[in-house]
């Protein structure tokens, strides 16, 4: 009895397992689209547009996508955990947490960088209070 809702409980772990990473996939490929159109848009412009909104764009999919990878070997290791299987999801989720750190943190940094570009200008009155 025991051993059938395991077997059971391993298969379905493990169609959610796929469907997550299906749908990491899937926003990657979303990601992809959504810097193909704006590069697309961006060399029709005739002014000096910068890369970054396009790059901070793909970087969201990206993190969103290493997130759900991660989360689909969490689930593959929660079913049979193995020493060997723990050792590989612990180097898969460093090299992942870190990827995504970097993301992060580049994507803080590039619109830390846009936004006095993006604010108006003060006035000198306006600076003085």
């Amino acid at each position: 009895m025991f051993g059938q809702v395991e077997e059971q409980v391993q298969y379905y772990v493990e169609w959610l397992r796929l469907l997550v990473e299906t749908l990491g996939a899937l926003i990657i490929a979303a990601g992809v689209a959504v810097v193909v159109v704006g590069l697309v848009r961006h060399a029709t412009v005739k002014q000096q547009a910068s890369f970054t909104p396009i790059r901070l764009s793909f970087a969201r999919f990206l993190t969103l996508a290493l997130e759900l990878q991660l989360a689909a070997d969490i689930l593959s290791t929660s079913v049979a955990p193995s020493w060997d299987r723990i050792g590989k999801l612990a180097a898969i989720a460093i090299i992942r947490t870190a990827l995504n750190f970097f993301l992060s943190r580049e994507m803080k940094d590039e619109r830390a960088s846009e936004e006095p570009a993006l604010k108006p200008h003060q006035s000198i009155a306006d600076r003085s209070h």
